[in-house]
């Protein structure tokens, strides 16, 4: 099973279209989508800080700040 991680913030716009977009793609692809709040995680913050959203897809780095809807399908469908 493909994974999609989204690191995200509260409150953040940018993670909601982010995870708008993603949710889109998921009607035509199967994958899980794990959303992770960085606030209050020292640890979290330092690695991602304002990148917010950060996506991993399987655990590896795919974007940041904005979701390529076209980039994100084709990563997808080579898994």
């Amino acid at each position: 099973m493909i994974e999609v991680s989204v690191y995200s913030r509260s409150n953040c716009h940018l993670c909601e279209v982010a995870l708008e977009v993603i949710s889109e793609i998921r009607k035509d692809f199967e994958f899980t989508v794990t959303k992770i709040l960085i606030d209050g995680d020292a640890e979290l913050e330092g690695k991602y800080g304002e990148q917010v959203p950060v996506i991993l897809i399987n655990n590896q780095p795919h974007d940041f700040f904005r979701v390529d809807p076209e980039r994100f399908r084709l990563a997808i469908s080579k898994l």
